[in-house]
């Protein structure tokens, strides 16, 4: 996913209210250096992927409706990493890496279309993949959280990263959803597109959302597949390129 024109820096001052950041955008002059808010893309707690007063990137809008024009794409992390924090953009990343042929797990379907509705529970799934195969459903999450579970919140050395950042039970109904996707025959993959330069390994965050990690535990159980691939980031392009391993246990 390249970025034209590329993405542009500033100074990350806070995030609240959810939706809103305020930066400072970098001009050589701190004192005279202009502030303004920016759009957040991010509905998540966004834990340890922020700091006051470190780089950010932020990509520009020419729509005139827009009230905040900017819109936050990449953190720098306290312990000085790079986390990709709009959610938005993971889906169209796992397109991309599967019609580059990047995602080897999710090849040979002729047909991949998105956001089908589907499930028992007024589910969308985010990519439906078809062929002779039969039908393939991939659920794709965006990671971004790393921390040591046991020691606390700071950053570990080991590149643990953990899914969910915070309560949730769209997540949970998620895995539901494509454990009856196994149970009717089909092939269910969980895919968490990591978008945090640190992050070596992905497994339930059961000390943030236990109910989230045991519907996984049985979600992995019933045979539903679960896959991480790494993104580089850059402020001129974001693109999913390694394979890391998934800790089902």
């Amino acid at each position: 996913m390249k970025f034209s024109p590329p993405l542009q820096q500033a100074t990350l001052l806070k995030r609240y209210k959810r939706f809103l950041a305020d930066i400072r955008l970098d001009n050589g002059n701190k004192k005279a250096a202009e502030e303004t808010t920016i759009h957040c893309p991010n509905t998540g707690s966004m834990k340890n992927c922020w700091a006051p007063e470190t780089p950010c990137w932020f990509s520009v809008s020419d729509n005139p409706k827009r009230k905040y024009p900017f819109t936050w794409e990449i953190a720098t992390t306290p312990a000085g990493d790079l986390a990709g924090i709009n959610t938005g953009r993971a889906n169209a990343l796992v397109v991309e890496a599967i019609n580059d042929g990047v995602i080897t797990e999710l090849q040979g379907y002729d047909e991949l279309r998105t956001e089908v509705k589907y499930g028992e529970e007024n589910s969308r799934i985010d990519i439906l993949l078809s062929g002779e195969q039969g039908q393939c459903y991939v659920e794709i999450k965006n990671c971004t959280l790393l921390e040591d579970a046991e020691q606390g919140p700071a950053a570990n050395e080991s590149g643990k990263g953990y899914f969910p950042d915070a309560v949730s039970t769209r997540g949970t109904k998620h895995l539901r959803e494509l454990i009856a996707m196994v149970e009717a025959g089909h092939r269910a993959v969980l895919l968490f597109c990591v978008q945090h330069s640190a992050i070596e390994s992905v497994t339930p965050a059961a000390h943030i959302d236990s109910a989230y990690a045991e519907t996984f535990a049985e979600a992995v159980d019933a045979g539903v597949e679960v896959l991480a691939y790494r993104a580089r980031l850059s402020p001129e392009e974001i693109k999913l390129e390694q394979a890391i391993p998934v800790e089902t246990v």
